[in-house]
């Protein structure tokens, strides 16, 4: 490959991974064709990215761009996974990959600056993701409120439904 090619490839990388702050690193080496359209069909759907690079080309990139430590990942193959709403559906649809497909395997992940190990990035998939969580935090702020007022109107449904049997209870003592 010329001089020249190579530049261009470096300069592609920069520009693809500029602003990246969480990706995680695969290898895709093996798998058939027709698995990786497949899977990389499902994975755009998704919104998410799959990049296969040149280890050495891809280092340099990085280590311009401020992301230097994610070169530790890059080790034979390697494609870089970017994209969906947030690392932890990113590592759960690559932990989805790795159990349905031999040959992939997850490598690592970079998360803010830091590398995670093919271990760490898995664990990854077993965090609750954005809407999960925010789905929590309505629950808990709701939860209070709704306690609150469910013991404000359980003294009066009990003396309502007090009233309502003495007043049976008077209606038949009446009519007998």
């Amino acid at each position: 490959m010329s001089k020249q090619v190579k530049q261009y490839i470096e300069k592609e990388f920069k520009s693809r991974f500029e602003g990246l702050t969480e990706c995680m690193v695969v290898s895709v080496r093996g798998i058939p064709g027709v698995e990786n359209n497949q899977m990389r069909g499902d994975l755009k759907d998704k919104q998410i990215r799959l990049t296969v690079v040149k280890n050495s080309l891809a280092a340099r990139a990085f280590a311009d761009l401020g992301m230097g430590p994610i070169t530790e990942l890059l080790n034979g193959p390697a494609a870089i996974v970017s994209g969906g709403d947030s690392i932890v559906d990113l590592a759960k649809e690559l932990v989805a990959w790795d159990k349905k497909l031999d040959q992939f395997a997850i490598q690592g992940a970079y998360l803010d600056g830091r590398v995670l190990d093919a271990n760490a990035a898995k664990a990854l998939s077993k965090m609750l993701n954005r809407a999960e969580l925010q789905g929590m935090i309505v629950m808990l702020a709701n939860s209070p409120g709704s306690r609150i007022s469910g013991a404000a109107t359980s003294p009066a449904g009990n003396i309502a439904g007090c009233l309502k049997t003495l007043i049976e209870n008077k209606e038949k003592a009446e009519a007998a």
